[in-house]
């Protein structure tokens, strides 16, 4: 546990070492080892009334600085998981920390590459460069074009989407993820002896993390498997979602 005189002493000595000004959150915590889950919400609310408090003079620009104020937060959280953050572990973070961006706050610097690449040169700019290599892997993507007004095929899935679904069998439901919802459905009613449907379907950037996350919120109705025995109320929870 860091005290609160020990980061602003930290705080000042590190200010002096980069010619009297304070460093950002990610340097900071690079170079002293304090992370944000040590001071946010304990201490202060923002780093701006930590730097005050060290006797620096608050970051009073506008519009920009907004921007960059969120993405040395999301560079902090990206070198804490140690990969660029998706959808769902945003909003974790934001409703177990106080003072996280929320997830929406972001989506205004724009959808999942855009963001990444803005990061990508906010960390460059600044010598993050492990931020920088851990958004090399979502900048690298390549875009599939839009299919065309015209074309008659059927559009393919978005790179990096997929869905996790809840499906009905008799009683019981079956908690999966797939990247074509309809084409499991009609693999699994060849394997049942009842009749399958999907009752609800999540489109997410993480089908692996989110179908984790429903395997452990139904846990205690788990059957076997994938399979549980739901609760009206249950059900109605998961169909809440449409995205995650």
């Amino acid at each position: 546990m860091f005290t609160k005189s020990h980061i602003i002493e930290e705080i000042k000595l590190t200010a002096q070492k980069n010619g009297g000004q304070p460093l950002g959150i990610a340097r900071f915590e690079g170079e002293t080892g304090i992370k944000s889950s040590d001071w946010l919400g304990k201490f202060w609310p923002r780093w701006g009334d930590a730097l005050v408090e060290a006797g620096f003079q608050p970051n009073t620009l506008q519009g920009p600085r907004d921007d960059d104020d969120l993405l040395e937060s999301l560079a902090v959280f990206t070198r804490e998981l140690g990969h660029f953050p998706v959808a769902n572990e945003l909003r974790l973070k934001a409703r177990t920390e106080k003072g996280f961006p929320w997830h929406n706050t972001f989506a205004r610097l724009g959808p999942k590459r855009e963001l990444a690449t803005r990061l990508r040169e906010f960390a460059m700019a600044r010598g993050y460069e492990d931020v920088v290599a851990l958004c090399d892997g979502v900048v690298a993507r390549p875009v599939r074009p839009n299919p065309r007004a015209d074309d008659d095929a059927p559009a393919e899935p978005e790179l990096g989407l997929g869905y996790v679904y809840l499906m009905r069998s008799g009683r019981y439901y079956k908690v999966g993820r797939s990247n074509a919802v309809g084409r499991r459905e009609r693999e699994l009613a060849i394997q049942l002896p009842e009749k399958a449907n999907v009752v609800h379907s999540i489109k997410t950037d993480d089908p692996v993390g989110i179908e984790n996350y429903w395997h452990g919120r139904f846990g205690e109705r788990r059957k076997n498997g994938e399979w549980f025995e739901l609760t009206a109320k249950d059900v109605a929870a998961f169909k809440r979602r449409k995205f995650m």
